[in-house]
């Protein structure tokens, strides 16, 4: 389908979309070609006309160190966007049409006072998106080496359900990365 420049409200809604179809849009056009098992919250973008998925919001709970450096009195109810993905050729403010009716969506759920992402400048993202949609700008996190399955190119946690050693990765067969830092952003929702 071609689609005019500008994404026109009329045509698109955001509404909660099943994990499995998440994954699938995850690991045909994210750069890490995978995911969670599991999220708090997945939105999706959903043609009007087609009712198909043309783009995903995924929220999860980010490290216990992660969630007090951004909210320290309040770490448990941090929430972290884990993967934010559209479809190619999907108009160009696709993207903040979704995240603006997300983070709306988590407001009026009120479980959660703050958010975080990154935008990793490994990628060349520099978090446009974030700045569109009025994320604060916090800074560079430190530089870190992340792991890749060479095999499929997705990039494989570390730290998860299992934490494993960097030698449990390799004899895994898994490929580290070259350090990179990400810009992180934050929103406070109260």
């Amino acid at each position: 389908m071609s689609y005019d420049d500008r994404l026109r409200k009329e045509d698109w809604y955001v509404s909660e979309a099943p994990l499995t179809d998440a994954k699938r849009l995850v690991e045909e056009y994210h750069y890490t070609r995978g995911g969670s098992r599991y999220a708090v919250y997945v939105h999706g973008l959903y043609e009007r006309a087609t009712g198909k998925l043309m783009g995903v919001a995924w929220w999860l709970p980010p490290t216990r160190v992660a969630c007090e450096s951004v909210n320290r009195e309040h770490w448990t109810k941090v929430l972290s966007l884990s993967r934010l993905v559209i479809v190619p050729g999907v108009p160009k403010n696709a993207c903040s049409f979704l995240m603006a009716r997300s983070i709306a969506a988590i407001r009026r759920d009120g479980r959660f006072v703050s958010l975080v992402t990154y935008a990793d400048e490994r990628q060349g993202h520099s978090g446009g998106i974030y700045r569109a949609t009025n994320w604060q700008y916090v800074g560079l996190t430190r530089s870190r080496y992340g792991w890749v399955d060479p095999a499929s190119g997705r990039q494989v946690a570390q730290k998860s359900t299992v934490n494993r050693t960097n030698a449990q990765m390799e004899a895994l067969g898994y490929a580290k990365t070259e350090n990179f830092p990400k810009h992180k952003f934050v929103i406070h929702l109260t």
